[in-house]
């Protein structure tokens, strides 16, 4: 997942790593009944020495994590983002004067693959840096790994906020973990919010009926919103939780007719075409919003032969959003380098993730990876999704990417149809949006 994530993993238990063997800042991997690939201690000594020697000779290696990048839009843009990065470094005299290179690891969206090839990553391609994986159910499992090898990981996908709750409870383990984005799970749920009480108005949405699919991913959302919504000036109208296999949702749509809510406002990631298919070419009598992670794809509109048209939905950032004076620039290059297609959002994060290490970097002078926590810990960053900080030690969630209109703060898009193209049109906040862009209501209300 993604934006609105895939964030069904749960939070595991303390790490159990016993005393680590410094080989030079690499780490002997235990391996497990799951098959994950090992190295002998001696396998190890033998990589670390082939490393001693002149080190400013030797390439900055980035190491990228992501899904299925030849068939998964958020693993695709993860790589292009993070390879349009080191290809800059690269033109501007690469990492503390030595030359970058990117390796990348197929995570396949499986946590045991995942384990596999960051194994490969951090022992065999000696990666500086890990970056990437974009679902909450791969990167919990990964921590511990990350902690083992004391390498900093910057995150460009998932929003489960256990990597910070491991920062905060057990810092010296996990403190090599950063968000870059998307913001986390309770700032996921705050920006709903802000733009129910702050839009919601304006274009009519007085009352609402919230749903959500029936995944781990939406609990934290489904509380947050039982708990806070009935403190604003929204009416809800309806709460339905509904079954994960759901593919028919004229009942569903039918009982939010009967509410009278302005919009049915949804979290949905797995079932959202379907969300989609029984609601637009239907012309139900209310319109339709929320966290609809297909929807942040830049091809969706053709994808779903303009279903999608007139729908609202969240995304870290899109290509028609000018979010810092750096959004725009980058996606031209990255239109320019990938045949004009668009990335996800996952592509400006990761392309963001790679310039925040290089900064990191330079302003400690050094690769040593507490060095880099401690230079990241107090990074000011301006990226293409905001300005990027982290949240303290002492905050509730160190090392996330912090929220807010002065730092990293996402956006709301309608999907409307210009020329007869598809668009995904900003309409929320109103500084992101391009001048004379309004919510259009749809044409059968």
């Amino acid at each position: 997942m993604n934006d609105g994530n895939h964030d069904r993993a749960n939070a595991t238990g303390p790490a159990s790593n016993g005393p680590r063997r410094n080989l030079d800042r690499r780490r002997v991997l235990k391996t497990t009944a799951g098959g994950a690939a090992g190295l002998s201690l001696a396998g190890c000594l033998e990589t670390a020495g082939s490393v001693v020697g002149d080190d400013d000779a030797d390439p900055v290696t980035i190491g990228v994590l992501a899904p299925n990048p030849e068939s998964d839009a958020t693993g695709r843009s993860i790589v292009r983002g993070a390879q349009l990065a080191v290809d800059q470094l690269k033109d501007d005299d690469g990492i503390l004067g030595r030359e970058v290179e990117m390796v990348v690891g197929d995570t396949n969206g499986s946590p045991q693959e995942a384990r596999r090839q960051y194994q490969r990553l951090i022992l065999e391609e000696d990666a500086d840096v890990t970056v990437g994986v974009s679902t909450s159910e791969v990167l919990v499992p990964l921590l511990d790994e990350i902690a083992e090898q004391e390498t900093i990981h910057l995150t460009a996908g998932s929003a489960t906020t256990v990597a910070s709750e491991r920062v905060k409870s057990s810092y010296d383990d996990y403190k090599y973990h950063f968000r870059v984005g998307p913001i986390n799970g309770t700032n996921l749920a705050e920006a709903q919010l802000d733009f129910l009480t702050e839009k919601g108005g304006d274009i009519g949405w007085d009352s609402i009926a919230v749903l959500a699919e029936d995944y781990a991913w939406t609990d934290g959302l489904w509380d947050f919103y039982r708990s806070r919504l009935p403190e604003t000036d929204i009416e809800v109208t309806a709460w339905e939780r509904y079954p994960p296999a759901t593919d028919d949702f004229s009942e569903i749509y039918t009982r939010v007719e009967e509410s009278n809510a302005d919009a049915a406002f949804i979290s949905t990631a797995h079932t959202g075409t379907a969300a989609l298919a029984d609601w637009r070419p239907e012309e139900r009598d209310f319109e339709f919003g929320g966290i609809h992670v297909p929807m942040q794809l830049p091809s969706y509109y053709r994808l779903t032969g303009g279903d999608c048209e007139y729908a609202a939905g969240y995304a870290s950032a899109t290509d028609t959003a000018n979010l810092t004076d750096k959004t725009s620039d980058f996606v031209t290059a990255y239109q320019d380098a990938n045949g004009g297609k668009s990335p996800v959002y996952t592509g400006y994060i990761a392309y963001d993730a790679v310039k925040v290490f290089a900064k990191a970097a330079k302003r400690t002078d050094s690769l040593e990876s507490d060095a880099l926590v401690g230079s990241l810990e107090e990074i000011e960053h301006i990226g293409t999704t905001g300005t990027i900080q982290f949240h303290g030690t002492d905050d509730e969630h160190p090392h996330d990417v912090i929220y807010g209109k002065d730092n990293v703060h996402p956006v709301y898009f309608q999907w409307q149809e210009i020329d007869g193209e598809g668009q995904q049109t900003v309409i929320w906040p109103d500084e992101y949006a391009a001048d004379g862009a309004e919510y259009m209501t749809p044409d059968w209300l």
